[in-house]
């Protein structure tokens, strides 16, 4: 197949901009003696034709109410495999694997703007299932810049950690618990006909339910009755169980100050029973706007929204004053990763720097509002070291009035590290947030 006359597939996805990246390849792998066959929707026999590829045109997507029937799938592709690409007479696991060698052994043939060709442990490489003896970063699936970080959080386990991080990600609730309970929600959702079964319990979070991926990920959540009486509010595991670990009660004065859409913010007045007082405030006032709406469908009426002030201090009142100050820190949303896989190859040097410079920038705006006794709660949903336990070292360095206090963090599994817990997909089955807790001593 390495050879002239090697035959390539190509069945992209129904969008232009794959469609137009495989005929880019096609081009090189025609100009180099091979074959290229196309499968795709009818909408691209145009952009196809007019490349002289051979086609073979079908509907990829399912066909809308009263569109006229297509031909049998099932047997378009027998016919496919039988008549026009010999090669896909294989197991379904290496229908795909079958191609990847001689794609490479074609397109690096050391010609002008070409790679040079593949050497035998390249070749071998290619050929084999296995990444064992994979560097952590390849076998981990994220950037060789961060295997560094990735090795003081996780050490031997960064692989594993990282894999995890690119698994396809459920979709939990949190149960409002101002206007319904667990067993009301689930009850609600498992007659909604988008569902095939009611929901489960998350594992750690008392207050939380969990869709797998595969219902998840198209669930129209938003349209849900349940949802529009204020039921319950989409929220990971990990931000739910960032919030218990606040240490927030019924009666206290409590600060948000990174508030973002709020929803660590609704949490907390779940948990306060409407009881005491949430300050909100975020420095860009846009991304606070939706949280009256947010917190008047919730029934959560101890929420006050603050907003940045020209001349004034919009938090001076609130000094001296808080029994908890959350920081749900600016971040590189590393600990997301599986929810935004595009984010993770984006990720830049000088964007984490930027990411420091603001959490080091909230912490100060925080720390005054902290009373005497009360906690400093510092959260990301990272697990790069040098924005969590880094930035919490640093702020004690500065800070010589707080010091680390532990978590009431209970059997939650985790990385555990001088009082700060680690949430990761792989031990605690949600996103991968950090929760530290500093206590004003003097």
């Amino acid at each position: 197949m390495s050879g002239a006359g090697a035959t390539f597939v190509f069945f992209p996805e129904g969008a232009y901009g794959p469609t137009n990246n495989c005929v880019g390849i096609g081009d090189v792998l025609r100009a180099r003696g091979h074959r290229v066959v196309f499968i795709a929707e009818d909408s691209f026999a145009g952009t196809l034709e007019a490349k002289g590829f051979e086609e073979r045109l079908m509907r990829l997507t399912p066909p809308a109410e009263g569109d006229a029937a297509d031909e049998d799938p099932g047997q378009f592709w027998k016919d496919f495999i039988r008549d026009t690409a010999p090669v896909f007479r294989k197991p379904t696991i290496e229908q795909l694997e079958g191609f990847i060698a001689p794609t490479f052994e074609a397109l690096c043939d050391g010609a002008r703007f070409a790679p040079a060709p593949l050497i035998e442990a390249e070749q071998a490489a290619l050929t084999s299932r296995s990444l064992e003896g994979a560097p952590a970063h390849v076998a981990g699936d994220f950037l060789d810049w961060l295997a560094p970080s990735f090795a003081r959080v996780f050490g031997d386990a960064s692989a594993a950690e990282g894999a995890a991080l690119a698994a396809p990600a459920p979709l939990d609730l949190r149960i409002n618990t101002l206007k319904a309970d667990r067993a009301k929600v689930v009850a609600a959702l498992g007659e909604s006909p988008k569902l095939r079964e009611p929901p489960g319990a998350t594992q750690y979070a008392h207050d939380g339910v969990r869709i797998p991926w595969a219902q998840g990920r198209t669930f129209p959540w938003a349209s849900e009755q349940s949802f529009l009486k204020g039921w319950f509010e989409v929220q990971d595991e990990g931000s739910q169980l960032a919030a218990l670990m606040s240490g927030a009660a019924p009666g206290m004065q409590v600060a948000d100050v990174c508030a973002g859409g709020g929803g660590k913010t609704l949490a907390l007045a779940a948990l306060m029973e409407n009881k005491g007082q949430i300050y909100a405030y975020d420095v860009d006032a846009r991304r606070i706007a939706p949280l009256k709406e947010r917190a008047d469908r919730a029934s959560a009426h101890n929420i006050q929204i603050r907003t940045p002030m020209r001349t004034k201090d919009a938090l001076a009142d609130l000094r001296d004053r808080m029994d908890v100050v959350l920081v749900d820190a600016p971040c590189t949303g590393s600990g997301t990763w599986r929810r935004n896989p595009d984010s993770k190859w984006r990720l830049r040097p000088n964007a984490l720097a930027m990411r420091l410079k603001e959490q080091t920038e909230a912490l100060a705006l925080a720390a005054p509002l902290v009373r005497l006794g009360g906690r400093l709660v510092y959260v990301t949903c990272s697990v790069l070291p040098e924005e969590n336990e880094d930035q919490v070292a640093a702020f004690l360095a500065s800070y010589a009035d707080f010091k680390a206090v532990g978590l009431d963090a209970g059997q939650i599994p985790g990385h555990r590290r001088h009082g700060a817990l680690q949430m990761t997909p792989l031990l605690t089955g949600c996103d991968g947030f950090f929760v530290a807790a500093m206590e004003r001593a003097r």
